[in-house]
């Protein structure tokens, strides 16, 4: 199960070390993070409300097989880069 956006996969790369590198720790991560965005702060709420959904539906396995590592050479292909 990869069906991660470009953008949750982003946000998944930089929670990630916060999170310790497992499942639990990244939930934990990212549910602090969005205790702290403002109301204006409806775009990056809803990404990581997204991520975190997906993320409470695999399996530390299907986790642990993520290529979690930021690719800064790619740009987000829905811009056509």
């Amino acid at each position: 199960m990869n069906d991660f956006t470009f953008e949750e996969q982003n946000l998944l790369c930089i929670y990630n070390g916060a999170g310790g590198g497992i499942r639990a720790g990244v939930i934990a991560a990212l549910t602090e993070m969005r205790g702290y965005l403002e109301p204006d702060e409806d775009e990056l709420r809803t990404l990581t409300d997204s991520a975190l959904s997906k993320l409470g539906r695999m399996t530390d396995a299907e986790f642990a097989a993520l290529d979690l590592f930021p690719d800064f050479e790619t740009e987000d292909p829905a811009y056509g880069k």
